[in-house]
């Protein structure tokens, strides 16, 4: 197959949320963990920032990876959906997976992985993890895709997690109530590990406080006012500007060198390290044409704010 026959196949053949609802959803995290014993467990190879929340976890990863861009490190990152290619979802320091890697993995593994039923997204989240793997990445940023605990991103052990923010979206799956989808963000919550959460609220402030607590994790919600601009264009983002930088306070205790002007440069310059599109993007002045994306209520408003 060359590559669009490749990725015609990862759409139309596994099971894809966008197309076919539920069915893509899994009850438990077993296909990927079939996989990765499959792959010799390619995510035990890098250290990791997982990042789960309904609004902003892909501004918060790209500001994040810009910053770890800045400081010299390698950086693996993978966020879903994709806008224009499917491999935005999987890149180092910007610059996407080749398509005779996606080519040349696919036809690798598709047999094995067909035989314990993989889904679209099962079978992307294996390939950016043996992919990260491959490459040797000094850390990858991990954005979730679907809540949290049943997430398929869900099997890698984070030096920090993080959640954005709670909101109403995928309420068939997750929860009709901010309680119920928060315990399912939660599930991201790790042993001994820091958890930073974006946005105090108070529907869910006792659901992550009572989990961090049950795992031995610290639990650190952003506050203050935020000294740093961002080249990502909304003021929404200064809720996402707030919450890469402690989840960057975080790393730093894992003796990650990040010095103040890497932080600065790397809020600057989100957009050209990483090559991030679709946030409050003007493609033209005359006539004005601004590409922004939201899917849920939340998101919607804030773009409506914004106009």
């Amino acid at each position: 197959m060359n590559y669009s026959e490749t990725v015609n196949y990862l759409f139309q053949k596994l099971p894809i949320y966008q197309r076919t609802g539920a069915i893509a959803y899994k009850k438990d995290i077993g296909n990927i963990i079939k996989a990765s014993k499959i792959l010799q467990d390619p995510h035990r190879n890098f250290k990791s920032i997982h990042i789960a929340g309904t609004n902003g976890k892909g501004s918060t990863a790209h500001m994040i990876s810009s910053i770890l861009q800045e400081s010299n490190y390698t950086v693996g990152l993978y966020t879903s959906p994709h806008l224009k290619d499917f491999r935005e979802r999987i890149k180092i320091n910007g610059k996407m997976i080749s398509k005779k890697y996606v080519i040349d993995f696919v036809k690798q593994y598709k047999t094995a992985f067909e035989k314990i039923n993989m889904s679209f997204f099962e079978f992307t989240v294996a390939m950016a993890f043996y992919y990260f793997s491959k490459k040797k990445v000094d850390i990858a940023i991990i954005e979730t895709g679907l809540g949290g605990r049943l997430d398929s991103t869900n099997i890698i052990s984070p030096l920090v997690s993080v959640i954005t923010n709670i909101g109403f979206d995928h309420t068939a799956l997750l929860g009709n109530t901010i309680k119920k989808i928060s315990i399912e963000k939660a599930g991201i919550i790790k042993k001994n590990t820091p958890v930073v959460i974006g946005k105090e609220q108070k529907e869910c402030k006792d659901v992550f406080i009572k989990k961090s607590q049950e795992n031995n994790s610290s639990i650190i919600f952003c506050s203050g006012k935020i000294k740093y601009q961002t080249d990502l264009k909304g003021n929404y983002q200064s809720e996402n500007i707030r919450t890469a930088l402690f989840s960057i306070k975080e790393l730093k205790k894992h003796k990650f060198k990040i010095s103040e002007k890497n932080i600065k440069n790397g809020f600057l310059k989100v957009i050209k390290n990483t090559s991030l599109l679709g946030r409050w993007q003007i493609l033209h002045k005359t006539p004005l044409t601004i590409c922004d994306i939201a899917h849920n209520k939340d998101g919607i408003k804030s773009i409506v704010k914004q106009l």
